[in-house]
């Protein structure tokens, strides 16, 4: 511990040895990475290694925050961690990972937030094209939203599953902020139309009616796309991320003017590969039924024989047959738990088809 009577220059010398002694413990940790990456490539004689280990990092860094004593809060210990994993992670196997963007969306916060900055991020235009640049192996791993706690589930990533056989490896949550923003040399004209995405919208309807009731509202693809749109058209704004203020040169008029101060949104991590369990996972699947009476009953029975607890259930179109509809169902517990395996079974005994979408660990709360 450092003596509180120390003076000004003994305590920076201080934190000059100790940062000699973190960049020590860092190289031997990155040097311990690039190891790792030899045994696997070793090891992997049939098929190609797997670098990124999801339910390994989860782990790591459940751990560090439960070992955590301060004076650093569990969320920075978890930041400062990530990165350090990131950059050793890009030692054995730098990863490409595609987004919903452009730069500046939430989709795209919330991969830096799952993968850290050592990573080639790749923005797409649409959930599609997310889905088709991992599928055919350009990216390592795509980023999508998924449900958002005020507008709910997002319909167009749920209907991807219906075709894709990829699978979900992980989940973020991103506490979500919108700021009304203009660009600065337009900022002095009134506002004749806002830009933002169709779930935006609605996340700040009550105050955009408070504010803008006859002003037109346009929805496009993302809010960085609505960002990105503002730059040179005037008497245009856009609801975005702060982050969009600086990406883009723009001005913050308004901020936080989403309508529940608790606004989140979780986004899902897809990938090729089955993970592992962590010790603390989520399961979704996608479940075809029969269109007979109790069969929603029928559907959710096991959970409750089985005591899993259930953490969300949507309906979509099956695009099979008219009014045939298929659940997506999130669960806690891994695919290879017992009381998992129990379920799953007993679902399978009266559904048309049980399709498991991914096991994964559950986002970290810091």
């Amino acid at each position: 511990m450092i003596n509180k009577e120390l003076g000004l220059e003994e305590l920076r010398e201080r934190i000059d040895s100790l940062d000699e002694r973190l960049l020590q413990l860092l190289n031997e940790r990155a040097q311990c990475a690039q190891d790792i990456a030899k045994v696997k490539q070793i090891e992997s004689v049939e098929e190609e290694p797997v670098f990124y280990r999801p339910e390994r990092e989860a782990k790591v860094l459940r751990h560090l925050v439960e070992r955590n004593s301060g004076p650093l809060t569990g969320e920075k210990v978890s930041q400062i961690f990530r990165q350090i994993m990131s950059a050793c992670l890009a030692l054995e196997q730098p990863l490409k990972i595609a987004y919903l963007g452009p730069e500046g969306t939430f989709t795209h916060i919330a991969s830096r937030k799952n993968f850290g900055d050592s990573v080639l991020g790749l923005p797409m235009a649409t959930q599609d094209e997310v889905f088709r640049e991992v599928e055919s192996e350009s990216c390592n791993y795509g980023v999508v939203p998924v449900e958002n706690s005020t507008e709910g589930f997002v319909s167009h990533t749920l209907d991807n599953f219906l075709e894709s056989k990829l699978k979900i490896c992980g989940e973020v949550e991103l506490r979500v902020n919108h700021n009304l923003m203009v660009t600065e040399r337009y900022c002095d004209l009134g506002i004749e139309k806002i830009y933002a995405h169709q779930q935006t919208l609605g996340q700040c309807r009550r105050w955009l009616d408070s504010n803008f009731p006859e002003v037109p509202k346009i929805a496009v693809t993302s809010n960085g796309e609505a960002a990105r749109r503002i730059v040179d058209e005037k008497g245009a704004a856009a609801i975005a991320p702060d982050v969009c203020a600086d990406i883009y040169n723009l001005q913050i008029l308004s901020s936080s003017i989403e309508d529940f101060t608790d606004n989140t949104t979780r986004f899902i991590i897809i990938g090729r590969e089955n993970v592992g369990a962590s010790g603390t996972d989520k399961t979704s699947i996608m479940v075809s039924t029969k269109n007979e009476p109790g069969a929603l009953y029928k559907l959710l029975g096991p959970f409750h024989r089985n005591g899993v607890s259930l953490t969300s259930i949507e309906t979509r179109p099956s695009r099979v047959g008219v009014w045939s509809y298929v659940f997506f169902i999130d669960f806690e517990g891994h695919r290879d738990d017992p009381a998992v395996i129990e379920v799953l079974n007993d679902i399978d005994k009266d559904a048309l088809e049980v399709k498991i979408l991914g096991s994964y660990p559950k986002a970290l709360t810091t």
